[in-house]
């Protein structure tokens, strides 16, 4: 069993190029419930990093230029869009763009539009060209980082506009990060005990966003799902093997990713941080799981163009179908990526809209383990959560003082507390009628107990079949030789 802080540093430092001899994991790009929000949530992220010799040093000792500081930097007016290299009006659905690639990229979104590519889609993007094909202008919305989940619908807007109404009403309004869903907030009664529900609202669920920034970049990155081979053959199971242990690193990443946004984390130790991450990553992997849950077609995406079927599961899960015996894909990737980088995301990831944080069946399930995953799944859409549920839910498994490893206790706690009082404040405001939905979403946080007892089970069997997983997520669900 590995001693929190010993293989885990949270620190902050550039990967080695992808597929290269020690690799801690596949590079991306940096774009942005749980991918990056459009502004940082606080002026200041404190960080723990390791200098050349992987000896542990403060925030203090990290360089200013991994520091962000202040509000984000003022328009000079000479920026230009990234899509097409027009003018740039701003930053719009997390990419500096012009007002035409902001309205395409919308309409493109809410219509669905599908497009086709008379140049085999390989059009360069300029001024002239982002009107003559549509399908390369949307390729190159997408490459620059805006995300959909960013779009709003007609009623969300309405909604929106509504609660800043009723924001300014209340005696003013309350900030949150830009591009995050506003907190949801109510005219506090005199005399009533109703804790602030938007004092940390804004802040999880925009930390969840973060995490999903990799959505884009990391895509052709990801070993491709065998097609056209004999399901059971060795090649098709290291190339699933690769596939979803890839996946699972990015799930890792971005729960760090989430972590490290979540007001209160980098308040802790660095061994509780380590504590809390290795016991909470399955956890939020299943919640971000449900998120992503489909009953239509019994199915789960993740980076948002990754779905499964139980089935695909079953199929790569039953008959040795992982393929375990190493070698593949992600199996070079070093347990130094589990860091919690300050400032900027793209080094480590882990948390979604919240998540947001975030995401898919890890390495070493076996055919027991799917079906509880996706009666999980169905009952936490029964439940009908919104992101800042979500985003709230995570935060409060994270923050469990009884975790293993975990030091102080009391001040675990302490950061915990403020985000039951804002879940069960927001669910007062949003669902006045039921009271039993706040009891409800935390006995889901029991049950993700049990579904991680049984995936710790399993994967401590591959330990007794000399299996291997790659040390990163050897090292964070404590699997070593």
């Amino acid at each position: 069993m590995a001693t929190p802080g010993s293989d885990l540093p949270l620190e902050d430092g550039e990967p080695p190029p992808p597929n290269s001899p020690g690799a801690p994991w596949t590079q991306v790009k940096e774009e942005g419930p749980l991918s990056r929000p459009e502004a940082a949530l606080t002026p200041e992220t404190e960080v723990l990093g390791t200098d050349g010799e992987g000896s542990m040093h403060s925030a203090a000792e990290e360089p200013e230029r991994r520091r962000k500081k202040g509000p984000a930097p003022k328009m000079l007016g000479t920026e230009l869009c990234s899509v097409c290299g027009d003018k740039a009006s701003g930053f719009h659905y997390n990419v500096l763009s012009c007002e035409g690639c902001k309205g395409f990229f919308r309409r493109s979104v809410m219509k669905g539009a599908q497009y086709v590519c008379r140049g085999a889609g390989h059009c360069h993007m300029d001024m002239y060209m982002r009107r003559k094909c549509q399908l390369c202008r949307l390729r190159k919305c997408h490459q620059a980082g805006m995300r959909e989940q960013c779009v709003l619908s007609e009623e969300q807007l309405r909604k929106k506009k509504g609660r800043r109404q009723q924001q300014k009403g209340a005696g003013g309004e309350v900030a949150a990060a830009p591009g995050a869903p506003p907190a949801p907030h109510a005219p506090r009664r005199a005399g009533s005990a109703q804790p602030p529900a938007g004092a940390h609202d804004p802040a999880a669920v925009a930390a969840q966003q973060q995490c999903n920034k990799r959505s884009f970049s990391d895509q052709p990155k990801v070993t491709p799902w065998p097609l056209g081979t004999d399901p059971n053959s060795r090649e098709a199971r290291q190339q699933r093997f690769a596939h979803f242990t890839e996946l699972a690193i990015i799930s890792v990443q971005e729960i760090v990713d989430f972590a490290k946004q979540v007001p209160g984390f980098l308040q802790l130790t660095r061994e509780d941080q380590i504590a809390l991450l290795k016991a909470c990553t399955i956890e939020i992997m299943l919640l971000e799981t449900a998120r992503r849950y489909n009953h239509e077609t019994e199915s789960i995406t993740f980076l948002k163009d990754f779905t499964y079927s139980k089935d695909d599961f079953h199929r790569a899960g039953a008959r040795g179908g992982w393929g375990f015996s190493g070698g593949c894909g992600g199996a070079g990737t070093s347990p130094d990526a589990l860091r919690v980088p300050g400032g900027r995301g793209g080094s480590q990831g882990v948390g979604s809209d919240p998540p947001p944080a975030p995401c898919v069946f890890p390495p070493g399930l076996q055919v027991e383990f799917i079906n509880p995953i996706f009666e999980f799944s169905r009952a936490m859409r029964r439940l009908q959560l919104d992101d800042a549920e979500f985003a709230l839910l995570i935060a409060i498994d994270m923050f469990s003082a009884d975790r293993p490893n975990v030091q102080q206790h009391g001040q675990v706690e302490a950061l915990q507390l403020p985000y039951v009082e804002a879940l069960h404040a927001y669910t007062l405001i949003k669902r006045p009628q039921d009271r039993l939905m706040f009891p409800r979403m935390l006995m889901k946080l029991v049950a993700l107990r049990t579904l991680s007892s049984v995936h710790s089970e399993q994967v401590f069997a591959l330990r007794l079949q000399d299996k291997k997983l790659p040390p990163l997520l050897s090292e964070i669900w404590d699997v070593h030789e």
